[in-house]
C-alpha cells in the first residue's frame, strides 16, 4: 500500500489468525466489538474547514435613536488557491478578539508583565462575577488584563465604538486608578514612618552594594593582573626595576578610565 500503514485497521484480522494459529490462547475482549464496529476506511486526509470568523457589534441605526446588535465578520488571510500552502492539514488555530487587544496593550506598556499577577482562580466561574461595566473589580487585583476586557466591554456594549476610542478609555481609567493606588501606598508608608515603623533596606540600596562589592574586587583583582603585567614587561626588557612601579600609575589609569565610563 505504499506509505500507508493499515496494520491498525487488520488488528482484528490479526487476532483472529493468532488464535486459530494457537499462538494466544484467548481471543481479547474487542474482537466482537471492532467486528460489530469497524474502524474507518478512509484513509485519505481533508483539509479543516475555514470557518469564518466574527465579533459582537452595537450600531446605531440610521435615522432613529436606536441601537442594534449586529455580527461583523473579520476579514481572514487568502491563501493562493494556485500554491499549496505548508502545513495543509493541520487545525486551525483558535483565535479570539482580546487576544489581539492583550497583544497591543502589553506592547505598549511592557513592564506591566513584571508585576506578580494571581493566576489561580477559585471556582474557574470567577468571570461571573465580574462587571467590566468599570474596570476596578472587587477582590480583582488592577492590572493589564482588566484594561482588556474593559476594552472588550466597551466594543461589544457602547453604540459605534472603535477600537482606538476603547483603548483610550479603558486606559485613561486604567492610569487614574493606578496614580491613585500608588499615592495611598506613599501615604501609608508616610504615616508608617510618623508612628515608628522601621523598614528594611530597599531592593534598590541593596543592589547596589552588591554592585559596590563586585566593584571593589575588580579593583583588586585588576591591581594584581597590572602588577603582573608589569613584571612580565620587566623580565622581558631586563629592567627588574620596572616590575614593581613606585607609583600605581598603571592601577590608576585603569581605575580612570573606569570612573569616565561610569559617568552618564
Amino acid at each position: 500500500m505504499g506509505k500507508y500503514n493499515l496494520t491498525a485497521l487488520r488488528v482484528r484480522q490479526t487476532a483472529l489468525r493468532q488464535k486459530a494459529s494457537a499462538k494466544i490462547d484467548k481471543l481479547p475482549e474487542w474482537v466482537d466489538i471492532v467486528g460489530d464496529i469497524p474502524p474507518a476506511q478512509v484513509v485519505v486526509r481533508h483539509q479543516p474547514i475555514q470557518h469564518e470568523y466574527f465579533r459582537q457589534r452595537i450600531r446605531t441605526v440610521p435615522g432613529t435613536s436606536k441601537s442594534e446588535v449586529f455580527l461583523e465578520s473579520v476579514q481572514q488571510k487568502k491563501i493562493s488557491h494556485n500554491k499549496k500552502p505548508s502545513k495543509l492539514f493541520q487545525p486551525l488555530k483558535i483565535k479570539y478578539e482580546e487576544d489581539q487587544l492583550r497583544k497591543e496593550f502589553f506592547r505598549d506598556h511592557p513592564w506591566e508583565l513584571a508585576r506578580p499577577r494571581i493566576v489561580l482562580e477559585k471556582s474557574g466561574k470567577d468571570f461571573e462575577n465580574y462587571d467590566w461595566s468599570r474596570l476596578q473589580q472587587p477582590g480583582r487585583r488592577l492590572d493589564g488584563e482588566s484594561v482588556v476586557q474593559r476594552q472588550l466591554w466597551l466594543l461589544n456594549n457602547v453604540p459605534d465604538m472603535t477600537k482606538t476610542a476603547a483603548y483610550d478609555i479603558a486606559r485613561r481609567e486604567f492610569y487614574r486608578l493606578r496614580l491613585r493606588q500608588e499615592i495611598e501606598q506613599r501615604v501609608a508608608a508616610e504615616e508608617a514612618e510618623a508612628t515608628g515603623a522601621v523598614f528594611g533596606t530597599r531592593m534598590l540600596d541593596v543592589s547596589m552594594a552588591l554592585e559596590g562589592k563586585v566593584f571593589e574586587d575588580w579593583k583588586v583583582w585588576a591591581k594584581t593582573q597590572a602588577q603582573i603585567l608589569d613584571q612580565r614587561q620587566a623580565a622581558f626588557v631586563g629592567a627588574p626595576e620596572v616590575a614593581i612601579p613606585a607609583d600605581d600609575s598603571r592601577v590608576s589609569a585603569i581605575e580612570a578610565e573606569v570612573e569616565v565610563d561610569a559617568e552618564p
